[in-house]
């Protein structure tokens, strides 16, 4: 068993050449996804207009939910998986796989029902403005029939990634992503179906890649999974839970967030000579192209994850160390380009989406420059925070998921538009990523101080 473990390459390969090899496939999967939210904006926007990218904001808190389910048991399952491995039990590995499939798919259905239930109260309650309700209900009505698939394929590419085929979760998501954009093309502009032709395109990509990841797991290579992996272990769904926890809660978070934040642009934006709608479609473009940067980052702390789980569940502390470091490095020279872009660029990008009005365009450049201010440090806290679930230690994890969204980011958004008005929302962010920043700073200088990895293995 001791040489199982030693002979793994996770153990021993150069960690620069590890994390570019689960990083790499990992951003190109992270772009992917947030392709099928750019893609749908730009078709949407050239098409339907800034109500109906107002329209796929409002909707965009249920996306958060799917994708929230997803990195639990994605993101939870592989680090059990990997931190199994790392103790020499293959036996137990496979139960965190098949459970975390089950529990995602199980939850997807749920989801699904409760949306179609009670949809329009839902989005009225996430903001919408009565002109954009309509669009918001035709397009949720269809992708919500596609969440189940949606959190498969997601959380499943994590599990296919922590079997040591990150390639494979970036084909399956490239594939859906080229059917999506394709579909898009021809339902919305060769066919004008508008909103529900942006829905039906994405929600046909997304079984597509489900049924992909499906696929995988009947071929996993180190653990061959089973039926009896499927039945529910609730011992191996609560250390799922927990590990995953932190990737949750940051995304719960961030839905929070947003749906204040919605609910505060409309109020402010009334009050304001932008009107309701603006506000919210510029928030929405912006909110997308940022996530494209987090792509990046986020693809980092991910190929981040399976080395330093199972370097820490080996001892084997200094080339956790090291990981981490290297991880920052490449955040921190990402991130200091997408903040040049940003700021000089902010209405090259927001034209991509559509046309507006002058009034649109003066709006989405200030809330671009002055909201992804500190893009430059933003890195941190993704990275930190996946960082410290990844070596179990999610209480950690989750305490700093939740820094920049909910201590800092939501107090400020309703604290600072009482005194300066729709423009307190623009500031509340850079303020909340610095904070956050400083935060995580201080916690992982902690983490390294401890006697552990001081030892050299």
């Amino acid at each position: 068993m001791e040489e199982k473990i030693k002979s793994n390459p996770l153990g021993i390969d150069p960690v620069k050449k590890l994390l570019g090899q689960f990083a790499i496939p990992s951003i190109i999967a992270m772009l992917v996804s947030a392709l099928y939210n750019i893609v749908d904006q730009f078709f949407i926007g050239n098409s339907v207009g800034d109500l109906g990218n107002a329209a796929t904001n409002i909707a965009f808190p249920l996306s958060i939910s799917c994708i929230a389910i997803s990195l639990m048991f994605g993101i939870g399952g592989a680090s059990a998986f990997n931190l199994t491995l790392g103790h020499g039990d293959k036996e137990k590995a496979g139960y965190f796989i098949g459970n975390a499939v089950v529990m995602m798919f199980g939850l997807g259905i749920l989801l699904t029902i409760i949306s179609e239930l009670f949809l329009t109260s839902m989005l009225r309650f996430f903001g919408s403005p009565e002109n954009v309700l309509h669009y918001a209900e035709t397009y949720t009505r269809i992708t919500a029939a596609g969440f189940p698939f949606l959190i498969v394929a997601t959380g499943g590419g994590h599990l296919v990634r922590a079997d040591g085929s990150p390639r494979f979760t970036m084909i399956s998501n490239m594939t859906g992503a080229v059917i999506n954009t394709i579909l898009d093309a021809v339902f919305v502009f060769g066919l004008k179906w508008g909103m529900a032709g942006a829905a039906y395109a994405t929600i046909i990509g997304q079984i597509v890649s489900f049924f992909m990841v499906i696929w995988y797991m009947r071929h996993f290579k180190t653990v061959k999974i089973e039926k009896r992996h499927l039945g529910i272990h609730w011992d191996c769904i609560g250390q799922v839970v927990s590990l995953g926890a932190a990737p949750f809660s940051n995304q719960v978070a961030m839905m929070v967030v947003q749906i204040v934040m919605n609910n505060s642009l409309k109020h402010y934006g009334s009050l304001s000579s932008y009107g309701e709608s603006i506000p919210i479609a510029c928030a929405g473009i912006i909110s997308k192209v940022g996530m494209v940067f987090f792509s990046f980052i986020i693809g980092i702390s991910q190929g981040l994850q399976p080395i330093v789980s199972f370097n820490y569940g080996a001892g084997k502390y200094s080339r956790v160390k090291e990981a981490y470091r290297t991880a920052v490095t490449y955040g921190l020279v990402l991130s200091i380009v997408a903040f040049a872009l940003f700021q000089i660029f902010p209405r090259n990008i927001i034209a991509v989406f559509g046309n507006g009005t002058e009034e649109y365009f003066r709006f989405a450049v200030n809330y671009f420059r002055i909201f992804m201010f500190f893009t430059f440090i933003n890195f941190v806290q993704p990275i930190t925070s996946n960082f410290f679930t990844a070596i179990g230690k999610p209480g950690r994890g989750i305490f700093l998921s939740l820094t920049r969204q909910i201590i800092f980011l939501l107090p400020l958004i309703i604290i600072f538009p009482l005194f300066i008005g729709i423009d307190g929302i623009m500031y509340a962010g850079p303020v909340a990523d610095c904070l956050a920043a400083v935060v995580c700073i201080t916690m992982v200088v902690n983490e390294f101080r401890g006697k552990e990895y001081k030892l050299l293995h």
